[in-house]
């Protein structure tokens, strides 16, 4: 059967939209650079695969005839973005070539049979669990940061883990990153039932999977959650979302938590310490972003310099009565801390010099940042 239909360009580009980070990746398999198209019932399937990250997206659309096809995913979503047309009309011809028509505009696009796509994996129908969207959305917002990049030897810090917890009669879903030099941890309560999710002893999720999460969460008020032993789907009414999980030993993070006490404390204005750190971050020398920290009571010096164009420093009022401490850390790491956090005010944890800096605030429940120290 040659596949025949008409659909909202607006609906298709938002479509086409949400499959282009899946699809647009340097692979060995021309098939996975495309999306495939399959005719339902008054609407269609479009289907995307990295054979890491799958999503099936169905919108509504005429259709004339059935059938299922490929087409490059960049090239169609460019032709429906360009057109000046409120509808598209996809017409099959032969050898997998379509006809493209949108308004006066008429274009013919080479397919590839739908016979060479991946299937789209099976999943367990029975074990989803239903959360409000925000949740997560949240979550990831505040540990998405710190996730290693690519190029980090231990591939595990590429992944974010996930955590359930049952405390204080309350039920709690939480994420944990790190990229070696810094963790960042964010759990919130839910109402949902946690219990029904069946983790792994450890569940990791890839960083590029964590990101397509966090784009599947936009514009949804509530998503489902299924946890298998190799996968995590996460599902509405009309996208499905299957995402490969990583195996490996994440580090022992609670160990690192525990090692720093909540006793030498010192409060900080957070946007005035955000707008000094990007000041002082203009003179930093090296890949690091490395300053020092001079604190005394109730006054912190920042400080950097490079021996190329000179040196800068900046005064912070704070809150502190501890003894006096000297500390080279990566500026940059704290800006983005700070900048995930809402607070006005946020409280740093230091036990002694060259010792880690922990970072929380009554405001920002949940959330915490560990950032390791410099040699200067």
């Amino acid at each position: 059967m040659t596949l025949n239909l008409n659909i909202s360009k607006i609906v298709f580009f938002e479509g086409l939209n949400a499959l282009q980070n899946i699809t647009n990746k340097r692979g060995t398999l021309a098939i996975l650079s495309n999306i495939l198209i399959e005719t339902g019932q008054d609407a269609i399937f479009l289907t995307a695969t990295d054979l890491e990250i799958g999503l099936q997206i169905k919108l509504p659309a005429e259709i004339k005839e059935s059938g299922s096809l490929t087409l490059p995913s960049k090239k169609i979503f460019e032709i429906v973005r360009e057109s000046g047309s409120s509808s598209i009309n996809i017409i099959e011809k032969e050898n997998s070539w379509v006809e493209i028509q949108a308004g006066q505009s008429i274009y013919n696009l080479a397919g590839i049979s739908s016979a060479e796509f991946p299937e789209f994996p099976e999943f367990n129908k029975e074990t989803f669990v239903s959360f409000e969207a925000h949740i997560f959305s949240e979550i990831i917002d505040k540990i998405i940061y710190s996730i290693a990049t690519e190029q980090e030897n231990n591939y595990v810090l590429t992944s974010v883990l996930f955590e359930k917890e049952n405390k204080n009669n309350k039920s709690y879903v939480r994420m944990i990153s790190s990229d070696g030099h810094r963790l960042s941890v964010m759990e919130k309560d839910v109402a949902a039932d946690i219990n029904n999710l069946h983790l792994n002893e450890t569940t990791l999720i890839p960083k590029k999977g964590i990101q397509e999460f966090k784009k599947f969460c936009e514009n949804r008020d509530n998503i489902q959650v299924s946890f298998e032993e190799k996968q995590l789907v996460i599902k509405d009414e009309n996208a499905i979302m299957i995402i490969r999980l990583k195996e490996g030993e994440f580090p022992p993070y609670k160990t690192i938590i525990n090692a720093i006490q909540l006793t030498n404390k010192i409060t900080i204005d957070r946007i005035p310490f955000l707008e000094s750190l990007k000041r002082i971050n203009l003179f930093t020398e090296d890949i690091f972003h490395t300053i020092q920290f001079e604190i005394i009571e109730d006054k912190m010096i920042l400080s950097s310099q490079n021996a190329d164009i000179g040196n800068a420093k900046d005064v912070q009022e704070i809150i502190y009565k501890g003894e006096p401490l000297v500390l080279g850390f990566n500026c940059r790491f704290f800006i983005e801390t700070l900048q995930v956090m809402e607070s006005d005010t946020v409280d740093a944890y230091i036990n002694y010099n060259n010792s880690p800096c922990l970072l929380k605030s009554d405001f920002d429940e949940g959330f915490l940042s560990i950032i390791m120290p410099m040699k200067l």
